[in-house]
């Protein structure tokens, strides 16, 4: 279709891929919207379960899949690329814990930093949401209540899994707009050829590179100071590289046609979890401190 300065667009690949029903209004595979709020999808949620989502890091004798951390990171990071809404984190940490949850049949939710994602559609709330209160959310699949509870010290393990997610966002976002720098013509010939194009698909990639070589080392060595520095890239690879990506893209980045903004307004609402940015970044330099001392 025409394009501004005149250029054209080829239809090609995923980033021209039909919008879906669930899409059709700032939605995604997993939510719906009803009277303006997100509603999960009960049914996905109960199959996430019956596949061993939730059940992955649990012992086989107790009913769970018996894999480790490193395999839970994998599938966070698939979660991420494909914007999979709910308390994915929490829900799985509680697994074994609260009844149901295992199986997908109980969403859980829990207060983290002052905030808790989708208390409105969770069965089980871990931690004080006394006095929560209804927040505007920047992501429209992440509605969010905050609570004057104090903040608690963050799970290592939902650290590395919300980094994993966040990597899946910055693999996706680099996709897209290595995709997208192919297809767009401007000037007869492909926005990619362009060097300013170019520096920012390549400062996507190095961000996403270094970020998975960090977070997938975490996994296996499970250390905290490794977790706290895998969460640092992580969220700088899906924060910047989304941001970069909406660059590449233009104003057509920010339509509901296009995934791209989606991708940035979650990667944003992630970075106030477990803790945040600012937790990891001061555990990464005690333990830095401790090592030279």
């Amino acid at each position: 279709m025409p394009g501004v300065g005149g250029g054209r667009t080829r239809r090609a690949g995923a980033g021209s891929r039909p919008v879906r029903p669930a899409e059709a209004d700032g939605g995604a595979p997993g939510a719906r919207r009803t009277g303006g709020s997100p509603r999960l999808d009960r049914a996905l949620w109960r199959a996430l379960g019956d596949l061993g989502f939730f059940s992955l890091r649990m012992p086989e004798a107790d009913g769970g899949v018996g894999l480790g951390l490193p395999e839970a990171v994998l599938l966070f990071e698939e979660t991420g690329r494909a914007l999979l809404p709910g308390p994915l984190v929490a829900t799985h940490l509680a697994a074994g814990a609260v009844p149901g949850a295992a199986t997908g049949e109980t969403v859980v939710a829990a207060a983290d930093g002052g905030l808790v994602e989708w208390l409105g559609e969770a069965d089980v709330v871990r931690g004080d949401t006394t006095g929560a209160v209804p927040l505007r959310s920047l992501d429209p699949l992440t509605p969010l209540h905050r609570v004057p509870a104090g903040r608690a010290a963050p799970d290592p393990v939902a650290v590395l899994l919300t980094a994993a997610e966040q990597l899946g966002t910055a693999g996706r976002v680099c996709e897209l707009a290595a995709q997208h720098a192919r297809a767009r013509e401007q000037f007869g010939r492909p926005v990619g050829a362009f060097q300013a194009v170019a520096h920012l698909c390549a400062g996507i990639l190095v961000r996403a590179e270094t970020a998975r070589a960090a977070v997938y080392a975490a996994a296996v060595t499970a250390d905290p100071a490794d977790i706290a520095a895998a969460r640092i890239l992580a969220d700088e690879a899906a924060v910047r590289g989304a941001r970069d990506c909406l660059q590449v893209h233009g104003g057509m980045g920010f339509t509901w046609e296009s995934e791209v903004h989606l991708h940035l307004k979650r990667a944003w609402v992630r970075t106030q979890r477990a803790g945040g940015v600012t937790e990891s970044e001061e555990a990464l330099a005690a333990a830095l401190a401790s090592e030279s001392a």
